[in-house]
């Protein structure tokens, strides 16, 4: 594990529990399934490059499927 690795699974462990506590409260349940998996992921994922993509595309999820 390095920094960097540590530095990104804070990042979007830290965003998921926003998303959790907003998709909690407003009753949606994207941002909540987001925000869970945001916060959990990073235990898992060992590669850096594949860390930050997923977690890109996991915030970027409920942005765009709030039109749906």
């Amino acid at each position: 594990m390095s920094t960097g690795w540590l530095l990104w699974g804070v990042f979007f462990s830290a965003a998921g529990l926003g998303y959790f506590v907003y998709g909690r409260r407003q009753q949606a349940i994207i941002p909540l399934v987001c925000g869970l998996v945001l916060m959990i992921y990073p235990y898992f994922i060992t590669n850096l490059l594949v860390l930050v993509l997923i977690g890109a595309l996991l915030m970027l999820l409920p942005w765009f499927a709030r039109n749906y």
